[in-house]
């Protein structure tokens, strides 16, 4: 009977202790988690004020709301009396661990910072890195979703984009195609540039302003090369590159072009 009434009451001793402990630490989680939401929404609609885009906007509001409750969490802990030290070493070991696996996923996350504050590009629009071109689908922190002018998804690391020239057509509203067309030696070229400009005016979708360009670009062995360089919206991109070949083609068969063949300079003509 001693031993239970010296534990009784050495329990009520411990109760009375710690219950004002636990009891505020208590009101402090429930005061702040409150608080916190608060805090989020004034937030939230201070960053639309400042018109921070919607996928850059739910990400900010996720960092400081963790930032928030782990402050939360690090209070409540010290007034229960746990000795925060030693806790605070072994998360800093952990995020030293954590930080060195991920040191490629880090450098992808401070790619999508820069990517969303400096705002290179937009959702939805036409951009090249590297040889990869296409619309932009998705701008997320760690990669941009790309879909091709052929449907392709292309998922690029954000440290990628970040680290080599990204070409953005829709900031000057157009794109120039790049197409490549032969003609023999014996050829007169201000008669071919003409049947080429000829063949592309009549194309809807190729732009009046800037002009097509037709040039010289280099001298093969059987054939000069030359380039054709028209413009187009960046949706139209494919549509007008076959267009363009159709009639460059048509307009050389009607114009009787002839071209020099690979395995050797005999002339061929051009079929309709």
């Amino acid at each position: 009977m001693e031993d239970i009434e010296k534990y009784t009451n050495l329990a009520i001793d411990k109760v009375i202790l710690f219950a004002p402990r636990v009891i505020g630490a208590a009101l402090i989680l429930w005061i702040g988690f409150k608080l916190i939401n608060k805090v989020l929404k004034f937030v939230d609609a201070a960053l639309k004020r400042m018109h921070i885009t919607d996928t850059m906007r739910p990400f900010l509001i996720s960092i400081i709301s963790v930032i928030l409750k782990v402050a939360i969490l690090f209070t409540v802990t010290s007034i229960l009396g746990a000795n925060l030290s030693g806790l605070i070493t072994i998360l800093a070991a952990a995020g030293f661990a954590v930080g060195m696996a991920l040191q490629g996923s880090l450098g992808n996350f401070a790619s999508g910072i820069l990517i969303m504050f400096l705002k290179p590009y937009e959702v939805d629009d036409w951009i090249q890195v590297g040889d990869s071109f296409g619309k932009v689908e998705e701008i997320s922190i760690f990669n941009t979703v790309v879909v091709t002018p052929g449907d392709k998804t292309l998922i690029i690391p954000n440290a990628k984009i970040t680290d080599d020239v990204v070409a953005n057509y829709s900031k000057k509203g157009f794109v120039r195609l790049e197409i490549q067309v032969s003609m023999p030696y014996n050829e007169d070229f201000p008669k071919i540039k003409k049947i080429i400009k000829d063949a592309l005016a009549p194309i809807d979708k190729i732009l009046k302003d800037p002009e097509p360009e037709v040039g010289i670009e280099s001298f093969d062995s059987h054939s000069i090369v030359i380039a054709v360089r028209p413009y187009a919206l960046p949706d139209d991109f494919w549509e007008v590159t076959f267009t363009a070949h159709q009639e460059i083609k048509k307009a050389f068969s009607n114009n009787n072009v002839k071209v020099a063949y690979s395995e050797g300079v005999e002339l061929g003509n051009i079929g309709a």
